[in-house]
C-alpha cells in the first residue's frame, strides 16, 4: 500500500475535485447529489455525498454509513466527523456518505424495496435491479475515486456488537490501519461474495469495516469509538496533522476466528454476560426456560473468548444465535484491558470537543 502520509507536494495547492458533474475548489466543501431513481410517488432519491476538499493535495478517503438502512450509528459517526475542527487544515479529500441506502433508512429496515441486501450486490450493474444499480453507482462514483475507505456498520435489530474492525486475512498493510483505528477488537474475516469489501479489493481500494452497536439504536461508546477511529485513520493517511489527533494508547485484541453460541431450546432467555465480557470454556452464560417454568436449559460456552456480539431479545427459538465469541486467550488480561479501553474512551479529550459532540 502506498504511504499516503509522505506525499512530496505538501506545499502545493490541490486541484479542483470533480464528482457528479461538479467541481469542488480546494479548501471548500459541497453537498453533491448523485441521482439514483424516482420513488413510486415520483419523489427523487439521491446518493448524497459531502465532499470536503482540502487546500493541499493528499489522499481521498471515503467514509460510508447506512449501507444497511437501519444502521444509524454510522450516520451519527459521520455527522460528528464533519463537525470536527481538524478538517479545517485537512490535506486531500474526504467523501462522507452517511446514507448509502436511503430507501432502507426511510423505512427503518436493512434492505432495499426489492428486499435485497445492498452489501451482497456489489459490484452491481447500471442495468440490473435497484440494489444492483445503487451498488454500481456507489462503487463507480465513490469507491473508485478513493484511495482508502471506512465502511460503518452495526448489528441487526435486537442484537448488539462490541466495537470491532474487520479486515482481510493476511493483509499486513490494512492491518496497520486497523491497529491505528483503535477499536477494542480486530477480527480477520473472509471476504463475502457481493460485499463492498470484496468489491474494494478488486478495485484495489483498501476498506476497513467497522461494526458497533445495534440497528435503530444509538450507543455512545460505539459512536465515540467510530469517530476517534476514523480520525486516527486520517492521521495515519497523512490527511490531518499528527498533533491534531491523539493515537490510541491501548492496542486492540486481534482474533482470527469466532463462533456463535446458539439456543439449546426455544423459550425465554436470561443472559448473564454482556458484550465485552471474557468467558471461559464450559462457563454458563445464559439460561433458556419455557414460559411455564417447567424446563430450564443452560447455555454453555464451548471455547474461551471475548463476547463481541449478543442478542438483546429475550424470546428465542431453538438454534437462534445468542452470543458471538471471538477466540482470544489470556482472560484476566483481556478483561482488564477492556475496562481500561472503556475508561479511555470516556475521558479522551479528542471526544470532549463541542464541535464533534
Amino acid at each position: 500500500m502506498r504511504d499516503f502520509g509522505n506525499a512530496s507536494n505538501k506545499g502545493s495547492k490541490a486541484p479542483d475535485f470533480e464528482i457528479g458533474g461538479r467541481k469542488i475548489s480546494a479548501g471548500t466543501r459541497q453537498l453533491v447529489d448523485l441521482p439514483i431513481s424516482l420513488m413510486s410517488n415520483h419523489t427523487p432519491v439521491n446518493l448524497t455525498v459531502n465532499v470536503v476538499h482540502g487546500k493541499r493535495p493528499g489522499p481521498t478517503l471515503f467514509v460510508s454509513g447506512a449501507v444497511h438502512g437501519d444502521e444509524i450509528v454510522g450516520v451519527e459517526v459521520i455527522r460528528r466527523i464533519l463537525k470536527s475542527s481538524v478538517l479545517k487544515a485537512m490535506r486531500g479529500t474526504l467523501l462522507a456518505v452517511p446514507l448509502v441506502n436511503a430507501f432502507g433508512f426511510l423505512n427503518h429496515t436493512r434492505y432495499l424495496p426489492d428486499r435485497r441486501d445492498l452489501n451482497r450486490c456489489f459490484p452491481g450493474s447500471p442495468h440490473g435491479s435497484l440494489a444492483a444499480q445503487l451498488a454500481h453507482l456507489f462503487l463507480t462514483e465513490i469507491v473508485q475515486r478513493s484511495d482508502f475507505g471506512v465502511d460503518l456498520h452495526s448489528a441487526a435489530v435486537n442484537r448488539v456488537n462490541l466495537p470491532q474492525v474487520r479486515v482481510n486475512e493476511g493483509d499486513a498493510d490494512i492491518m496497520a490501519y486497523a491497529e491505528a483505528f483503535g477499536a477494542p477488537v480486530i477480527l480477520t474475516s473472509p471476504l463475502r461474495e457481493g460485499s463492498l469489501r470484496q468489491a474494494g479489493r478488486e478495485a484495489k481500494v483498501p476498506i476497513l469495516l467497522f461494526e458497533a452497536g445495534e440497528g435503530l439504536r444509538f450507543d455512545e461508546m460505539s459512536i465515540r469509538t467510530g469517530v476517534s477511529g476514523v480520525l486516527r485513520v486520517m492521521r495515519k493517511l497523512g490527511m490531518v496533522a499528527e498533533s491534531a489527533v491523539r493515537p490510541t494508547r491501548l492496542p486492540s485484541f486481534t482474533s482470527s476466528s469466532s463462533h456463535w453460541v446458539r439456543a439449546p431450546q426455544g423459550g425465554i432467555l436470561r443472559t448473564f454476560k454482556l458484550a465485552g465480557d471474557f468467558v471461559k470454556e464450559g462457563e454458563v452464560v445464559a439460561a433458556v426456560s419455557d414460559p411455564f417454568g417447567q424446563t430450564d436449559s443452560e447455555v454453555v460456552v464451548r471455547s474461551s473468548g471475548l463476547i463481541i456480539g449478543r442478542t438483546n431479545l429475550p424470546i428465542v427459538n431453538q438454534g437462534d444465535a445468542l452470543f458471538h465469541i471471538a477466540a482470544i486467550k489470556r482472560g484476566a488480561e483481556v478483561q482488564e484491558r477492556m475496562d481500561a479501553m472503556e475508561s479511555h474512551l470516556q475521558s479522551d479529550p479528542l471526544l470532549d470537543e463541542d464541535e464533534i459532540i
